[in-house]
């Protein structure tokens, strides 16, 4: 049998891992920041129509400009934003991919601030652009200073700055965002994947776009659009960055049923954004009992929470596990993180961790 390490492999891909959560099939599945609340019925049946209509045209290739898709993100997002200022992809990650194999590559680098989305260096792996992990702040945070020291002093051709940052759920300031950007000749991108679920009234990176041609502010309907199963990620920018984006996109690479469900969901924005409100009120809760329980959570501006005080995060999470219920070991020592769910799923959970005695157990 050939093995991985018998193929001739690029050299920089060599001992790495693909990026992965465990997908096991369990009552209560914490683990990998889905909205775990249903599309309303109705909505769905609306979505089901669009596709149906979808498929009599699938002989033909897509929209290679998914214009409606685009107008219907700009309306979405505001903020006087056209279709000519979206891009939209099969995922957030592939846009993300895209902006590195436009403006990264061999010879080039990308900053990022570790902890932070995983798939940033693997992306750049996959890009060969080079991987930068700078230091944050105490209690994950990320100021104005410490990000502008880490520019200056590694240069890098792209910054990538999560706001909320995952695995933390750190929210990030605008000060923070615009100082970075005044700071480099580079591309900054803001990967917003969990921006719905922020306080309500909370500022958007979108509010920066404004006269800053090289600010990337990337979105997806995974989260709060509770469509991760239908893998469709976007970005505002200058129409200059969609340009770009253009020469490596693959040919019709967002398929004719792609667009019409999402077209479809964000026709139905009110209906499928109802559930945010009560998943912020079960991360709140969490936060809460998670703190009475002895642990430490962090604030957190997404939809999951990371709290510390763990002693033994393996066997935290495999009892968890025993009884249904997973969530997720990032690999922070002494950390766990858990999505927030539905009411009763996220009582299973903290019931679950209270069996499991006191932090310092």
């Amino acid at each position: 049998m050939t093995n991985l390490s018998d193929l001739p492999l690029r050299d920089d891909l060599r001992g790495l891992t693909p990026y992965g959560a465990p997908q096991l099939h369990v009552p209560v599945a914490l683990n990998v920041n889905e909205n775990t609340h249903p599309i309303p019925e109705p909505v769905a049946r609306d979505i089901v129509a669009a596709l149906a209509r979808a498929v009599s045209t699938v002989n033909r290739y897509p929209d290679r400009e998914f214009t409606e898709l685009r107008e219907s993100l700009a309306g979405y997002l505001g903020h006087g934003l056209t279709r000519e200022n979206i891009w939209a992809a099969n995922g957030s990650n592939e846009v993300l991919q895209q902006v590195l194999q436009a403006f990264g590559g061999p010879g080039r680098s990308v900053l990022g601030f570790a902890p932070t989305y995983s798939m940033y260096s693997i992306l750049a792996s996959g890009t060969g652009t080079r991987w930068i992990a700078g230091d944050r702040d105490p209690d994950y945070e990320l100021t104005p200073a410490t990000a502008v020291r880490w520019v200056r002093e590694t240069t890098p051709d792209l910054v990538f700055l999560c706001s909320p940052n995952n695995p933390t759920g750190t929210p990030l300031s605008l000060d923070t965002i615009a100082a970075v950007y005044d700071a480099t000749d580079g591309i900054v991108v803001v990967d917003e994947a969990y921006a719905e679920f922020a306080p309500v009234g909370a500022p958007s990176a979108l509010t920066l776009l404004a006269g800053r041609e090289r600010l990337l502010v990337s979105r997806t309907m995974s989260k709060a659009f509770a469509f991760a199963g239908a893998r469709v990620g976007y970005l505002a920018a200058d129409p200059a960055v969609t340009d770009a984006l253009r020469l490596v996109r693959l040919p019709y690479h967002l398929s004719a049923l792609t667009q019409a469900a999402a077209c479809a969901a964000l026709a139905h924005t009110p209906e499928m954004l109802a559930m945010v409100e009560d998943i912020r009120d079960q991360r709140d809760r969490l936060v809460t009992e998670l703190t009475r329980l002895g642990f430490t959570p962090y604030r957190s501006g997404s939809n999951f929470v990371l709290f510390g005080g763990v002693a033994d995060p393996r066997a935290t999470f495999d009892a968890l596990l025993a009884e249904g219920i997973l969530i997720r070991d990032v690999g922070i020592p002494g950390h766990l993180r858990v999505t927030a769910g539905t009411e009763a799923e996220t009582t299973s959970f903290l019931d679950a961790l209270a069996r499991r005695g006191p932090a310092a157990e």
